[in-house]
């Protein structure tokens, strides 16, 4: 319950206005020094960090938050889990670099392969997500030998120049020329098809029109197509039943390679190991990284062994990366699997992902200005409107809002955009997501109350 800036329930705890006098103190002294632009969560709450046990983070002021965001999904197993750091602390006192073989990349990449899509048994290791992106595309060159890349509108796979043009939104304003041979195309976002068509009526219009970009804009000369099994930064948006099928049956008919950017979907995340096999098909590569870590930064590309093997990709450091892969980051990646298995943490997503989507549904019929609610496993979205069957998304101003009402009750989401994305760890229980639901609902009525 909240009363005079001060909240106490059972697991969020908030003992200070937000942010505290102690954390905006360390926030303002950081911004003499550190780059504009770091993430948005960041600049909005201004809190600061101190640690973290479960699905809680603390801030130096001693205010405790329920996590809804783990670092865009990161956090797979939460903060401060004893497997993690028992392992990683024991890691560090042997060897935490190199590029060398070590005895727990061996039993990485032996654990990826007994949990692969299909035949996709061969992985190599990266530091950041656009650097495994970059990595898969030079390995559809190196495999087709052709130069061209389709991707989809609000896609997003990082923001280096290398893939800078396959961010399907207007963050490329300013940064331009880009690569070329790079074209986007509408993603089967159905509720807001900019085709305005209906599915299955349809009959994946979207997918027909790739044929058109291809002939009226391209050299017809297409490595790949890349996509996100569901669409992140966009809001956590599900595409509709049979896209990566049908998407699959096109890359192949035109001699190209399908890749799945399983980056956020990829372990667990939406209640199966990848988000591709809610579609039960296999892609040519795929893309992992963030929860793949737990926290570490550790990405990576997989494939099958005549894909991954064509050269120059498969050439003697064709392939290879300073950080990717070392010591410190394979035993973090591995430890994370390993519980991500054993503790049946993907059925775990399943299983509270419904509930929590149940929950927020239910929301749904009691505040207007939920327009939709959407999403797989412990990756959900729920889109803010204007009022009841309105199309038109909640202004900036009230989402904001609604962002420092939850924190200020002692919860992490982010909530900032129209597009709210709730990413728990993958141990959240529904205990800890109901009642940071019920902190959502306090900030949804408050709201509702300013409208």
């Amino acid at each position: 319950m909240s009363t005079n800036n001060v909240t106490t329930n059972k697991f969020a705890s908030v003992v200070t206005e937000i942010p505290g006098p102690k954390s905006l103190k360390y926030f303002n002294e950081e911004k003499n020094y550190i780059a504009p632009g770091i993430q948005t969560i960041a600049t909005r709450s201004k809190i600061t960090i101190e640690k973290g046990d479960g699905c809680i983070v603390q801030d130096v002021d001693g205010n405790r938050y329920i996590d809804f965001f783990a670092g865009v999904g990161v956090a797979s197993l939460g903060y401060n889990h004893p497997s993690y750091t028992k392992h990683l602390q024991e890691q560090v006192k042997n060897i935490h670099v190199g590029s060398f073989t070590s005895k727990n990349r061996v039993a990485l990449t032996k654990l990826l392969a007994e949990n692969a899509i299909g035949d996709l048994t061969r992985s190599q290791f990266y530091s950041g997500g656009a650097e495994a992106v970059e990595a898969a595309l030079r390995m559809a060159k190196s495999f087709t030998k052709k130069t061209e890349f389709i991707g989809f509108w609000n896609g997003f796979h990082g923001k280096t120049m290398g893939v800078l043009g396959l961010l399907g939104d207007d963050f490329k304003v300013g940064l331009g020329p880009l690569p070329a041979g790079v074209y986007n195309t509408p993603y089967a976002d159905c509720k807001n098809c900019p085709l305005n068509t209906t599915f299955p009526e349809c009959n994946f219009d979207c997918v027909s029109f790739i044929k058109k970009k291809i002939k009226y804009e391209t050299t017809n000369n297409i490595a790949a197509i890349i996509v996100e099994p569901i669409q992140g930064t966009a809001g956590n948006v599900v595409p509709a039943p049979g896209f990566l099928k049908e998407l699959k049956k096109l890359a192949h008919e035109i001699g190209a390679l399908l890749i799945c950017d399983e980056m956020i979907t990829g372990f667990g995340r939406t209640g199966k190991m990848f988000g591709t096999q809610h579609e039960e098909i296999v892609p040519d590569i795929i893309t992992i990284g963030k929860g793949f870590g737990g926290g570490f930064p550790m990405t990576g590309i997989m494939s099958r062994e005549e894909i991954i093997n064509a050269k120059p990709f498969g050439n003697p450091s064709g392939s290879s990366s300073s950080y990717g892969g070392n010591p410190l980051a394979s035993t973090a990646a591995y430890i994370t699997l390993k519980t991500i298995i054993d503790d049946g943490l993907v059925e775990n997503s399943r299983n509270v992902g419904e509930f929590m989507i149940m929950k927020l549904n239910q929301l749904k019929d009691k505040y207007p200005i939920i327009g939709d609610v959407r999403g797989k496993g412990l990756m959900i979205g729920v889109e803010l409107v204007k009022g009841i069957n309105s199309k038109e998304k909640l202004d900036k101003k009230y989402t904001e809002m609604f962002f420092h009402e939850c924190l200020k009750r002692g919860l992490i989401i982010m909530g900032y955009n129209p597009d709210i994305r709730v990413y728990p760890p993958l141990i959240v229980s529904e205990e800890i997501a109901e009642e940071g639901i019920a902190i959502m609902e306090d900030a949804l009525s408050y709201v509702s109350d300013q409208l």
